[in-house]
């Protein structure tokens, strides 16, 4: 596995980072802000704040911005975290991410009716990844990204075939590849690197073994796992 793949399915497996950007108000001086995320299809932070905010104000002022994700651990340093380090900018189609981040942060949707939050995506630059104690790389956007996929356009279709036909399966995911016994179970979003699936209160993240670009390949691979948890 390339460290571009280990810091993107590392991205992928969290869902809340610190947002840093630099002041207007304090002329410079950098600001930090807590913000759930999303990735779009090439692995890019999708972010839905608010015109009133700090950060959304001195985004539109100075574009430079970075996200710090940290894994969960009693030993901070230890642990993995990742800083991608890019440039922010409104999304110029706000309805085209607004069903994929709805999924995953469903609370969300009362925000839409202040008529003041927009998405805003990073276009990641540089990335610093430090998987564990040693274990330190700068990784380049380029080995981070992925290509451009057909699954995009088809992910709704694949979501809505899992969850109204094969919720079982996805049951057995989750036991399987997580040991977790989930009672409701739905898939939120599906990628060249794998899927999520909410299991009760969780977000559980699941690899493939290999990258998937169409529906074609995701169904070949969903029915591999599917296979393997009932072994």
């Amino acid at each position: 596995m390339t460290h571009g793949t280990a810091a993107r399915r590392f991205i992928r497996a969290q869902h809340y980072g610190v947002l840093s950007t630099i002041s207007k108000k304090l002329d410079g001086y950098p600001f930090g802000s807590i913000v759930p995320y999303i990735l779009d299809h090439e692995a890019r932070p999708i972010i839905l704040i608010s015109t009133l905010a700090e950060h959304t104000k001195n985004i539109d002022s100075d574009h430079r911005a970075s996200l710090l994700i940290h894994e969960p651990s009693s030993d901070v340093q230890a642990s993995a975290r990742l800083t991608l380090v890019g440039n922010a900018s409104r999304l110029a189609d706000q309805f085209m991410v607004k069903p994929r981040y709805l999924r995953y942060f469903p609370q969300a949707a009362t925000y839409f009716d202040t008529h003041d939050f927009f998405f805003y995506r990073i276009e990641p630059v540089n990335i610093r990844f430090i998987a564990g104690i040693g274990n330190i790389h700068w990784i380049q956007a380029a080995n981070y990204q992925v290509p451009q996929t057909r699954l995009a356009e088809h992910e709704a279709d694949i979501i809505a075939h899992m969850n109204q036909d094969h919720v079982d399966n996805l049951r057995q995911y989750c036991l399987c590849y997580h040991s977790v016994e989930a009672l409701d179970v739905a898939m939120l979003g599906i990628d060249y690197d794998g899927f999520d699936v909410r299991a009760d209160e969780l977000i559980l993240r699941f690899e493939f073994d290999e990258p998937v670009s169409d529906a074609s390949e995701a169904r070949k691979a969903l029915v591999v796992m599917a296979q393997k948890s009932r072994l």
